[in-house]
């Protein structure tokens, strides 16, 4: 169940550290929740809220780089904004390279920081979007039938109603059902919404053609 107040979890074994920056996330009209632990965040975060997370880098036992990894490892894509007092260059280009928002040193600029978590809270929104669309883009593809998908694919291709029967072995007017209710079945009205339709379901789904798919499998 997705919030509509933004979430920022401060994840640091220091507590006037997570106090100060749940007063100053406050304060920015955000919902700071606080965890002494990568272990404690691991346990109790769900999925779904729009958010982000502010990390220390050095922390007993999970550090914040391993947080990273095991979040990447779970296909979790909340964006991250690294605190440390400690920090150096290897663990810096670490931290953006597996996608980080920023890399900020303590004491903490806060200016900085809540651009950092502004930042961070648009990449959010727009994840939370792009997960909606292709949830949607999902239901409405399983609506269909293989043969279906395989007139889609071809209709897509430019390929005309006498051209598909002839590729797929099947009579004109079977392939004229076929495509009426691929617009009944995905809720289009034209051949450009149908068109339109099945390249958004590439680029959201990945989703490979049938003929690709079975290849895959050989």
């Amino acid at each position: 169940m997705t919030t509509t107040t933004p979430t920022v979890y401060i994840v640091d074994d220091d507590p006037a550290v997570r106090d100060s920056l749940a007063f100053l996330i406050t304060a920015q009209g955000m919902r700071p929740l606080c965890y002494d632990s990568a272990a404690a965040f691991l346990e109790q975060y769900h999925e779904g809220d729009i958010g982000c997370v502010v990390l220390d880098i050095r922390m007993p036992q999970i550090t914040g780089l391993a947080l990273q990894e095991t979040l990447r490892e779970r296909k979790i894509t909340i964006p991250l904004v690294f605190i440390t007092g400690h920090g150096d260059v290897e663990q810096c280009s670490r931290a953006f390279k597996g996608g980080a928002i920023d890399f900020l040193t303590k004491p903490v600029d806060q200016a900085r920081l809540v651009d950092s978590l502004r930042r961070a809270i648009r990449i959010s929104i727009q994840q939370h979007k792009q997960e909606v669309e292709t949830q949607e883009v999902r239901a409405r593809l399983a609506r269909i039938s293989g043969r279906e998908r395989e007139v889609l694919e071809r209709v897509a291709d430019g390929m005309s109603s006498k051209e598909i029967a002839r590729a797929l072995d099947l009579s004109p007017r079977t392939v004229e059902v076929h495509r009426a209710n691929l617009f009944n079945k995905l809720g289009v009205a034209s051949l450009a919404d149908l068109i339109r339709f099945y390249l958004r379901a590439l680029e959201a789904t990945g989703m490979k053609r049938s003929e690709d798919a079975d290849a895959a499998k050989r």
